[in-house]
């Protein structure tokens, strides 16, 4: 039977027991590795260059479960060649037998099955990833309508600023999730096989009566359910490059929605909860937001994951040392960050509780100053610019030295006993065009 390399995901439980960890992890990588090895033969079997009956047995040895390769021996083995792939094709050549096996990998290099499969691992996660977005973004959809008029203090660099609302916040917050769903989209639907075997001119396959490499290369993408390569790409990396960029983006977008649940969250702000909260090992009554910190912390570390798979951009040669080698990890890392983070996500917008009456409440914190901005645009055709922005200015440092209202105070003006000051003063009048914008951003599919 095959056994993973002991890990139970004991320090990451942003990812550990999402879908796709089990799409990213070893035995998952493993099934990739034999499945492109075996659409190779399907490949080439279709095109002549092998018999039909060894495309059967190589696919009917390259699963998983057969337990035909041990997963465990396989990783000790790596370290000889470097990668898995050599000690690999040594096994299922075995397993395949003496009158077939010969066409176990024939024309390739370790790259094309490495590059191969880590795609196909890829495009698998990312799937799973697509559909939690959508989740996410439906439960986004949601609370922007139901909050579409729900007034709450707009903070800027930390201080309440102007009104806006629960709604627009939302929505903003889908519209990235929207931008993150779109650039993943646009990867999966792009992501290539890889073949070109020992320096990327597919030389070999020649020798083994192909006359046509794209037509080969074509056969191969079809079997795989990828994309045909325009040319081999072991030292061009840009579909990784595109595949990091895309994952990097998606962590921070979902890690903007989770760093202002957590701000929101405080027990001294209350405006939202965690539909769930974690708890604590030595305080009972916590209720921490264990989801937005769990996406927050994976969005701190994709950046950096992502830089080093940019780095692999300078690849020497037809075929780098070491460039390659240092994907893999990093790659599955954002997989899998980000997986478990869109797992995470459907979880917290979901059930997310929102208290209305406490960000009302906190609109009156600054005891009417969250609207001195109307106010000066409304009182300078009056009273003159220079008048009011003399008469504001009084009136605010009176707010903070009386605790009174700035409504209260500027009553006792008799230049603006004719203005409708209550009207003026009152923040969930002043949201300008929060709910026009919601509505276009609703309108987004």
């Amino acid at each position: 039977m095959t056994a993973d390399v002991p890990d139970t995901g004991l320090l990451a439980p942003g990812w550990t027991g999402s879908p796709a960890a089990a799409a990213t992890g070893d035995t998952a990588y493993l099934q990739a590795l034999l499945d492109a090895e075996a659409a190779l033969t399907r490949a080439q079997a279709s095109l002549g260059l092998a018999p039909a009956e060894a495309a059967t047995a190589v696919t009917a040895a390259a699963g998983v479960g057969t337990g035909a390769i041990d997963g465990s021996s396989l990783a000790e083995r790596a370290r000889g060649g470097g990668n898995p792939v050599i000690p690999l094709v040594a096994d299922l050549t075995k397993a395949v037998g003496a009158e077939y096996g010969p066409y176990v990998h024939r024309g390739a290099t370790s790259q094309d099955i490495m590059d191969t499969a880590t795609m196909l691992v890829a495009a698998r996660a990312l799937d799973l990833v697509l559909a939690d977005l959508g989740r996410t973004e439906a439960a986004l959809a949601r609370l922007a309508a139901e909050h579409r008029d729900t007034a709450m203090p707009g903070r800027t660099l930390t201080q309440h600023a102007v009104p806006t609302t629960f709604g627009w916040k939302a929505a903003g917050w889908r519209s990235l999730v929207l931008d993150a769903r779109d650039r993943l989209a646009v990867v999966r639907a792009s992501l290539p096989a890889q073949l070109g075997g020992a320096a990327g001119t597919l030389a070999a396959f020649t020798v083994f009566g192909a006359t046509d490499s794209h037509a080969l290369s074509a056969a191969y993408a079809r079997e795989l359910g990828l994309c045909e390569p325009e040319l081999p790409w072991h030292a061009l990396r840009t579909p990784i490059a595109d595949l990091a960029g895309a994952l990097a983006f998606s962590a921070g977008a979902l890690g903007k929605v989770a760093v202002d649940v957590l701000t929101l969250a405080r027990t001294e702000i209350a405006e939202v909860a965690e539909g769930s909260g974690g708890g604590s090992s030595a305080m009972p009554h916590k209720a921490n937001p264990v989801r937005s910190t769990l996406i927050a912390a994976a969005a701190r570390r994709a950046p950096q994951l992502a830089a080093t798979l940019y780095g692999s951009l300078a690849a020497e040669d037809e075929r780098p040392a070491g460039a390659w080698h240092a994907e893999w990890e990093p790659l599955r890392d954002l997989l899998r960050l980000v997986g478990g983070a869109a797992r995470d996500a459907v979880e917290l917008t979901r059930g997310l509780r929102v208290n209305a009456d406490t960000m009302r409440r906190h609109l009156d914190l600054t005891h009417g100053l969250i609207v001195s901005e109307r106010l000066a645009a409304e009182l300078a055709p009056v009273l003159g610019r220079a008048r009011a922005k003399e008469l504001l200015t009084r009136a605010a440092e009176r707010v903070h030295a009386e605790g009174r209202s700035l409504g209260e105070l500027l009553t006792e003006e008799p230049e603006l006993k004719d203005l409708d000051l209550a009207d003026l003063t009152d923040p969930t009048r002043y949201t300008g065009s929060a709910g026009a914008l919601t509505d276009r951003a609703l309108e987004r599919r």
